[in-house]
């Protein structure tokens, strides 16, 4: 038998390979080591902080460690993620937040951070966006509202200017269907379904979940949701596309996103443990109620997502010329 001698210089170089291939596992199975905060980027009770506190319960337990979620709304979303993003980059200081991180991308001018200062590690739930009307307004349908509003001005309300609601809504007037339009905004979606419930507005353009139940009892009627598909819990709302206008889609989305320089290895733990508590029939029972789409992507293709949503939200702001400083 013989034996052949391999230089020093290679041992070294294969030893450091070695290693360095050897400290990324070594770094995933150490995570958590503390107590996790989520800040959610919204007050408490609503749909993110709701779907945040569902997901963040399944985690902790599958994780080892307590997840203390801490609500810091304001700003669209901007202070939690401005926060975030200056956070050490071990995994322990967690974001969710919606929709609104991907178009406050562009629609902020000095929010005092970047998304390339945050690495998106899953995105959990979608909802879609709907139009509703109060049940004494004579519209039906999306397309009858549309149909009856033409040469006039229609008076619509949202949770405020800046959310997706309010922008996807704007879009379709404006661009789509091309009507002039007043929009009331409010200071959140609570006091906006309040003011349609009372008939002080007619119109508005809201994220489902929240809206299901009035809906379902007549209390309001849904026109138009931007989805492809019906929804089963509010079967009876036809989509954009029935209504005449296809291939217009818009959702609110709840995501968990960490600091930018976070390593691969937490991320894709971080990944695989949300997709794995997305599969619980005790979370899927949770949030069902919720009528949200459970999404399971991996980490690779969860980036990928969140870009798309960068330039599909932005591309509606640029074109409605909307900016906020």
């Amino acid at each position: 038998m013989s034996i052949r001698q391999v230089p020093f210089a290679a041992c070294v170089t294969m030893a450091a390979a070695f290693t360095c291939t050897a400290l990324e596992p070594a770094a995933a199975q150490q995570y958590p080591t503390r107590k996790i905060t989520a800040v959610v980027a919204a007050p408490a009770g609503g749909y993110a902080d709701a779907v945040a506190r569902v997901i963040a319960d399944k985690l902790a337990a599958r994780l080892g460690q307590n997840i203390v979620v801490e609500n810091r709304g304001g700003g669209g979303g901007n202070i939690a993620a401005k926060a975030v993003a200056a956070a050490a980059p071990d995994g322990h200081t967690i974001l969710v937040t919606t929709t609104a991180m991907a178009i406050n991308e562009t629609l902020h001018k000095n929010k005092g951070y970047s998304v390339f200062d945050l690495r998106p590690a899953a995105i959990a739930v979608s909802a879609p966006e709907v139009i509703l009307s109060h049940p004494s307004h004579p519209a039906k349908t999306l397309a009858e509202l549309v149909k009856a509003s033409q040469g006039q001005s229609i008076t619509y309300g949202s949770a405020g200017v800046g959310t997706g609601s309010y922008i996807a809504a704007a879009y379709f007037f404006k661009v789509l269907a091309k009507l002039d339009t007043v929009h009331v905004p409010f200071p959140g979606g609570a006091p906006a379904i309040n003011a349609i419930l009372g008939n002080h507005i007619s119109i508005l353009a809201v994220t489902v979940p929240p809206v299901i139940a009035p809906i379902n009892r007549g209390a309001i009627r849904g026109l138009g949701i931007a989805s492809a598909k019906r929804m089963e819990l509010v079967s009876q709302i036809p989509t954009y596309a029935e209504n005449g206008f296809p291939n217009f889609h818009a959702s609110s989305w709840v995501g968990f996103f960490l600091p930018a320089k976070t390593s691969d290895a937490i991320a894709e733990t971080l990944n695989r443990e949300i997709n794995d508590a997305l599969k619980d029939p005790t979370v899927q029972a949770r949030l069902n109620p919720f009528g949200v789409e459970l999404l399971q992507r991996s980490k690779e293709d969860t980036v990928v997502f969140f870009r798309s949503e960068v330039d599909h939200w932005g591309k509606m702001v640029k074109t409605l010329g909307l900016s906020i400083n």
